[in-house]
This record gives structure tokens, C-alpha cells and sequence, in this order.
């Protein structure tokens, strides 16, 4: 028979459809959609002179972090993405940590993504259809130096 939850300590994996997203000292901002947290180390590939194997050993190299893509509705008079893009000038744009939170059935964050050092580096606007149906979405990319992970 299928567990129901009723047992103790019932354990299930978390939906990911419950998340909050701070953008520095902003308060929580609300997104649609959240996609790229990802972290990957690139292989060095060595092998010396009189080594005795006629192949390479692998090392870990420098750590590589893509880019984060976020997307929320367009809202009346809400621009902050838009002024904070418009603030990039040759290397004087002030970076922010951004913090995303996977909340539990309680809405507790339960897993926390912090990026750090993190500003705008795309900002793309809806696609508009006269015939369309769709909320108007815009889409940000950011760049950042560093994710840490953290199960609360």
C-alpha cells in the first residue's frame, strides 16, 4: 500500500513551486521562474614525462558558475529591474547578494541558494501579441562570483 502521509515522519520531496527570491537589501521580490543554479569545476588534464600509465590524470580545476535566469510579471509602475540595468557603467555597477529560498509546506525556507556579488548582465522584456492571452514576463540574467548551498 502507498504511504499517505499519515505515518510519522512521513518523508517526501519538496515541490519546487514554492520559493522566494531577496535581491540585496530589497525586500522578497516575486518570481516566476528561477532556472541555473549551477555550479561545475573544470578538469585539468596532466600527465608527467616518465609516468609509468600512457594516460592523463585528472585534476579539479577552477570553479565555473552559470548564470542565473529569473522571470516575473510586468507590474504598473515597477521599473527597479529596468533603473538597477540603466546603473552599469564600466565596472561601478554596486553587486548584491541574491538569496532563493525553496520554502516547505510551511513556508520555511528549507534549501537556500546565495549568490554572491551578483548584477544584471541581460534584461529582456515580454513578448507582446496582439491576439495573445499570456501575462507580459520579463526575463533577467544575472552574473555572480560564487553559490553556496545551504539545507536549513
Amino acid at each position: 500500500m502507498a504511504d499517505d502521509g499519515s505515518t510519522q515522519n512521513a518523508i517526501w520531496p519538496l515541490p519546487s513551486f514554492s520559493f522566494q527570491v531577496s535581491w540585496g537589501s530589497e525586500q522578497k521580490i516575486a518570481f516566476q521562474e528561477v532556472t541555473g543554479l549551477e555550479a561545475e569545476t573544470q578538469v585539468i588534464e596532466y600527465r608527467h614525462s616518465n609516468s609509468p600509465n600512457y594516460s592523463t590524470i585528472k585534476m579539479p580545476g577552477i570553479a565555473k558558475y552559470t548564470n542565473i535566469t529569473m522571470k516575473k510579471g510586468i507590474f504598473v509602475h515597477d521599473q527597479r529591474f529596468w533603473d538597477w540595468y540603466s546603473k552599469i557603467t564600466m565596472n561601478t555597477y554596486p553587486r548584491v547578494t541574491v538569496v532563493v529560498q525553496l520554502l516547505d509546506e510551511k513556508q520555511q525556507p528549507t534549501m537556500v541558494w546565495t549568490l554572491k556579488n551578483a548584477w544584471i548582465t541581460k534584461i529582456s522584456g515580454p513578448s507582446l501579441k496582439s491576439d495573445g492571452n499570456e501575462v507580459a514576463v520579463e526575463s533577467v540574467e544575472v552574473a555572480h562570483e560564487g553559490l553556496t548551498v545551504a539545507n536549513a
